[in-house]
C-alpha cells in the first residue's frame, strides 16, 4: 500500500512537472481579431446619457503580447453615431429640434493588461478579464436631413463659423483626438481561437461631434437674392418646426462641453503563438 502511494505521488509530480515545462515552452505572441456591436454618442443632443438609440459599430485589431499580462493593441474602429432632440425628455431640447448623424472612423493604439495568465489551449488559463487605455485619432462629418435632402453641417457653419460677422469662430476640424478606455473579457475556445466582449468609452477633444456647442447666430445667414431664407438659416435653428423661433442671437444652443462616445462589441480573435525550449532545471 505504501509503495502504491509513493508511485501515485511520483506520477502526479511528474505530470505537474511536464505541465509546467509545457507552459514554460508556450509563447502567446498576440492576436488578430474582428468585432461587431453598437455605438452610442453622448453630448449636446443626448445630455441625459441615454443609451436608448445605439447604432452600428465594428472593428479590427492586432495585439502584440509582451508577457502573460501586458500587451499593446493597434485597432481600427467604425461607429455610426447620431441623435435627435425629438427623443429628448427635456422640453427645451424638444423645442430646439436639432438632429445629426455621422460616420466615425477611428485608429488607436492602446496598452492592455490581463488580470489572469492567459494561455490559449490550456483549460486552467483560458479566461481573463482585461483593461485597456490608449490614444486615438478619428474623423467625423455630421449631417442632417431637410426636405428629404442630406446636408453636411460643418461646411454650413451653423453657429457662425467662417462668417465675417464672427471672425473669432473658425470652422472646426473634422479630425479629432480620443482617449479610449476599455474593459473586456476573453475566453480561448482552443489554442487557435478566442471569443471576447469589450466595452470602450472614448473621451474626445471636440465639441462638435454633433455640430452643436455654442450660441445661436442667425445673422450669419442673410436671405438669398429673392429674399428667401438660406439652407444655413433653416438648419441652424429648427425650432420653427415645433413652435415659435427660439434661436435669438447669443442665446445658448449647446453646453460647450466635449462630446464622447462608447462602443460595445463582441468578436473573435486568432492567436499568434510559438514554442521555445524550456529552461533546464
Amino acid at each position: 500500500m505504501f509503495k502504491k502511494i509513493i508511485i501515485v505521488i511520483f506520477l502526479v509530480s511528474q505530470l505537474q512537472m511536464a505541465k509546467a515545462q509545457l507552459l514554460e515552452s508556450f509563447v502567446h505572441q498576440g492576436e488578430m481579431g474582428v468585432s461587431v456591436g453598437v455605438g452610442q454618442y453622448f453630448g449636446d443632443l443626448n445630455t441625459n446619457a441615454s443609451i436608448s438609440h445605439p447604432k452600428f459599430a465594428a472593428g479590427a485589431f492586432y495585439r502584440k503580447q509582451f508577457n502573460n499580462y501586458v500587451g499593446m493593441k493597434i485597432a481600427g474602429n467604425y461607429a455610426f453615431l447620431g441623435a435627435s432632440d425629438v427623443n429628448s425628455k427635456n422640453p427645451t431640447e424638444q423645442r430646439r429640434n436639432l438632429s445629426f448623424n455621422t460616420n466615425v472612423w477611428e485608429l488607436s493604439i492602446s496598452g492592455d493588461f490581463n488580470f489572469f495568465k492567459f494561455y490559449p489551449g490550456f483549460s486552467d488559463y483560458s479566461f481573463t478579464p482585461y483593461v485597456s487605455l490608449g490614444v486615438g485619432v478619428f474623423s467625423f462629418d455630421p449631417y442632417t436631413y431637410y426636405g428629404g435632402n442630406k446636408y453636411f453641417l460643418r461646411t454650413i457653419g451653423t453657429e457662425g463659423q467662417g462668417s465675417p460677422l464672427y471672425p473669432n469662430l473658425k470652422p472646426y476640424s473634422n479630425i479629432a483626438m480620443c482617449i479610449p478606455l476599455g474593459v473586456g473579457l476573453k475566453y480561448a475556445l482552443n489554442e487557435s481561437m478566442n471569443i471576447f466582449g469589450e466595452i470602450t468609452y472614448r473621451f474626445t477633444n471636440t465639441k462638435y461631434l454633433d455640430d452643436v456647442s455654442g450660441t445661436y447666430a442667425p445673422d450669419a445667414f442673410p436671405t438669398d437674392a429673392n429674399g428667401n431664407p438660406t439652407i444655413g438659416y433653416l438648419l441652424q435653428d429648427r425650432s420653427y418646426e415645433t413652435g415659435t423661433l427660439i434661436g435669438i442671437k447669443g442665446r445658448q444652443r449647446g453646453n460647450g462641453q466635449n462630446d464622447s462616445y462608447v462602443t460595445l462589441q463582441f468578436g473573435i480573435s486568432f492567436n499568434l503563438q510559438s514554442y521555445r525550449c524550456p529552461s533546464y532545471k
